[in-house]
């Protein structure tokens, strides 16, 4: 990957992709349609604000963390500062994009509720392979609730303009929340697939030499075998099971410890050895947490 550029302000951003200068300095309401694609063809940039889109037929795709997103789907992303994002825009796919880019830098939630509160929009922290797919009626709301703000900006600034736009955005990302737990539910088909993906990536890890070459797996390792975010990956299980992503490596681990205790004459140590522990205390400690008696309390119960 090149060399991202460093866009520090939202004028910057509308400086890249061709647009008159935002009427205001820390908040930008972009029209799709009128965004320069060619300008931003083949662009890496590290962004210092938020980034919020709804997006339909976009010709191209956008890279972001590991992830390759399809401009052509309607569908909502959410980039927060000081990530790296990538266009690849091909002007040469006919397209009629649409949609709403909103920009959002930190300094203007300074000394408000929401300069505190969209850090617990996890979303944010999602690759854009998890954007938020919307239903029409979804969509609907979405677009009057980006219209409701883009009237405001417009709007000569006075001092109801900052609480108004906020107010709105506020709602916006409310919704969005509403709809992703939403999407963990309708994408059943999906999200049942990821389950049997997770299991079936545990249980061949558990059984290999994985174990005690690498160490247990973590929540990062196995999102990334399944081109996930490790936040979306725990939300989605904790949505299917009411566990999350660690709580199931957690799971399937007293699992297997149960088996090796119940059916062998293997030491504690040496189970905490093969399970990919490096001291044996860690694992008796977990197992009791998890099991609410000792390994050697457990093994006791079969003699």
């Amino acid at each position: 990957m090149d060399n991202p550029i460093h866009l520090k302000s939202i004028t910057a951003f509308h400086r890249l992709l061709g647009l008159k200068a935002p009427q205001h300095p820390l908040i930008g309401v972009v029209d799709y349609s009128s965004i320069n694609h060619a300008a931003a063809e083949n662009k890496t940039v590290f962004l210092n604000f938020y980034a919020i889109g709804l997006k339909r037929d976009v010709g191209g795709k956008l890279h972001y963390g590991q992830q390759v997103y399809d401009f052509d789907e309607g569908l909502m992303s959410f980039v927060a500062p000081s990530q790296v994002i990538r266009f690849e825009i091909d002007i040469s796919i006919p397209s009629n994009p649409s949609g709403y880019l909103l920009l959002l830098h930190p300094d203007f939630l300074w000394g408000t509720h929401l300069a505190k509160s969209i850090k617990k929009y996890e979303y944010f922290n999602y690759a854009i392979k998890e954007a938020l797919f919307l239903s029409e009626k979804e969509e609907e709301v979405i677009e009057s609730i980006f219209q409701n703000i883009q009237r405001e900006y417009h709007k000569d600034i006075d001092k109801f303009t900052q609480s108004i736009i906020l107010a709105q955005i506020e709602t916006l990302l409310n919704y969005a929340d509403r709809f992703y737990q939403r999407q963990f539910v309708t994408r059943n088909v999906t999200s049942n697939q990821t389950l049997s993906k997770v299991e079936d990536y545990l249980e061949s890890y558990f059984k290999s030499e994985n174990l005690t070459n690498k160490g247990l797996p973590t929540v990062q390792l196995l999102a990334d075998d399944l081109c996930l975010s490790p936040i979306y990956l725990s939300n989605l299980l904790k949505q299917l099971t009411g566990i999350s992503a660690q709580q199931h490596i957690h799971e399937k681990l007293i699992k297997e410890a149960k088996e090796k205790l119940s059916t062998t004459n293997l030491s504690v140590s040496r189970i905490a050895y093969e399970l990919g522990f490096e001291h044996s205390q860690s694992f008796s400690k977990l197992f009791k947490s998890k099991s609410g008696v000792s390994p050697l309390e457990f093994r006791a119960s079969f003699n």
